[in-house]
């Protein structure tokens, strides 16, 4: 198992990106890593969000708003 360099995560997250110690330690790995600028996808173009839409649609089957 490889292990964490804490020194750099620290300096990126407290000096870095000026995180107070308390912001810093309550992220989680992913919101530290995406604040990092890493694993960040591409903005959602107009065909995904009609896939949202039609997934999770705003209205029942019956037409009745949620």
């Amino acid at each position: 198992m490889k292990s964490f360099d804490w020194p750099a995560l620290m300096r990126a997250g407290m000096i870095g990106l000026r995180l107070p110690p308390d912001q810093f330690w309550a992220l989680t790995p992913a919101e530290f890593t995406l604040m990092l600028g890493e694993g960040a996808s591409a903005p959602m173009k107009r065909a995904g969000l009609e896939a949202l839409m039609k997934a999770f649609p705003d209205e029942d089957e019956h037409g009745a708003s949620q």
